[in-house]
């Protein structure tokens, strides 16, 4: 009775030995197992870093190069808003220098326009005054040259009247104006309004080479018409004067 159980005590025992000895193996294995494991699993994740470190820095390249280009484009059109800017002030000031300029050309002519005006007023009240003075006055001047008929033909080319110490004609006569006046004709050398006074009447006169003055005083009267004549007789200046309210000539 006692042998059997021995038997399968031992038996047990060598079970139990083997399974003990067994056991510090497998856990040997797992060990193993589990540190593959775990190096496979680092570097995985390291090459996952490694390759999303990569990308993030291309990104962060890629995203750098177009501020890069933002900024200069912001610089291009900072420049093209300062260039429009300029035109549009210096177009500013043309047009206000224009304005002005215009503006004075505007006021420029409205001056002259006002001058021109004025001075044709003035001239009308100047005529208007000279119209008056002459229909008031109404005295007439006339001055004639003739060649006394009974006397020897004269000869003479030029005559110059002055009234007044003013010039107011000169004449040249041709061979056939000669001829009318020793013919008997007589040429009316001026013939005006004057104002009722004294007025002083000169003629110069070259007959046959001699050269001759004569001057006269006369008074003419309102409403007449004075007469002043200065005949050639024999080389003479011969001075008549007269008037006359009907103004009719003698």
């Amino acid at each position: 009775m006692n042998t059997a159980p021995r038997s399968r005590w031992r038996c047990i025992g060598g079970t139990v030995i083997a399974l003990a000895a067994i056991g510090p193996a497998l856990a040997a294995q797992d060990t193993t197992s589990h540190r593959a494991d775990t190096a496979s699993t680092g570097a995985g994740m390291e090459q996952d870093y490694l390759a999303k470190r990569q990308s993030t820095l291309s990104d962060i390249r890629a995203a750098e190069h177009k501020l890069a280009e933002l900024r200069t484009e912001r610089i291009q059109l900072e420049s093209r808003v300062e260039n429009v800017a300029a035109k549009a002030s210096e177009q500013r000031a043309n047009e206000l220098l224009l304005s002005h300029e215009t503006t004075a050309l505007r006021s420029l002519d409205s001056v002259l326009s006002a001058s021109q005006d004025n001075l044709l007023g003035q001239r009308d009240r100047f005529l208007s005054l000279g119209e008056a003075v002459r229909r008031r006055a109404a005295a007439e001047l006339i001055v004639v040259v003739r060649v006394d008929s009974s006397a020897q033909p004269q000869r003479f080319e030029s005559v110059s009247v002055r009234v007044d110490s003013t010039p107011a004609v000169v004449r040249r006569y041709s061979a056939g104006a000669i001829d009318a006046l020793n013919s008997g004709a007589i040429d009316d050398l001026y013939h005006s309004n004057v104002l009722p006074a004294t007025h002083v009447v000169s003629l110069a006169v070259s007959v046959n080479g001699t050269p001759l003055t004569q001057t006269a005083t006369v008074d003419v009267p309102t409403g007449a018409v004075t007469y002043v004549q200065f005949a050639v007789r024999n080389g003479q200046l011969v001075l008549s004067t007269w008037s006359s309210r009907s103004g009719t000539s003698p």
